[in-house]
């Protein structure tokens, strides 16, 4: 069962994100800096989405190639001026659980999981928004790794976010060392244009 914290328009960039919560998640107070809905707000979506995609873009034009929407089998101009839509889905620990138990064989709840789109060419083509996918993330690891790393739960959130946003784009830090590198070095980068640290330094 889910209930719907926003559901967006096209707004920001033209981009469409949809965020859904579980019914099983413990009722916050929405002026807890920390509630999820505050956390994942739509405004701080947006400015995650329109930053990474702008960045990805930047890279693209140097010849970075996004695995999962190849430019060579797209028509002219399809990924730079269609909006994207991104699905968000914000769970508690036990559901979060189940679908890591299900999608990677691994029997505990994990801060997020990414499933793309994975679309063809010919269907994004027709369609009037570019889908990415979805992320589901567990609220509660969330903010236990944050204390756990002494950071701002905004901020760890912030970082999955890119994180899972690169994964729906196709890149895998688990494919090696190389794949690895070049997804923290991302990151970083996205990071700091918004305004955020280097996360994988010790604080």
């Amino acid at each position: 069962m889910t209930k719907d914290l926003a559901i967006t328009s096209l707004a920001i960039n033209s981009h469409t994100i949809n965020i859904h919560q579980s019914e099983l998640l413990e009722v916050e107070a929405d002026a807890d800096a920390n509630s999820v809905s505050q956390v994942y707000s739509e405004a701080a979506l947006h400015e995650i989405l329109a930053t990474t995609l702008q960045y990805m873009d930047d890279k693209a034009q140097s010849g970075v190639i996004l695995p999962y929407f190849d430019f060579a089998a797209l028509e002219a101009d399809i990924w730079t001026t269609k909006p994207k839509e991104l699905d968000v889905y914000i769970t508690d620990l036990a559901e979060a659980k189940t679908l890591n138990l299900a999608a990677r064989g691994k029997d505990y709840a994990t801060n997020i999981l990414s499933y793309p789109s994975e679309l063809p060419p010919p269907v994004l083509q027709a369609m009037p928004t570019i889908p990415l996918g979805e992320l589901i993330i567990c609220h509660e690891v969330v903010v236990a790794q944050a204390h756990e790393q002494n950071k701002p739960v905004g901020e760890h959130a912030t970082h999955l976010v890119v994180h899972g946003i690169l994964h729906l784009l196709g890149f895998d830090h688990e494919l090696g060392d190389s794949e690895a590198d070049d997804m923290e070095g991302f990151e970083i980068e996205i990071l700091e244009r918004l305004g955020l640290s280097n996360p994988y330094l010790l604080r």
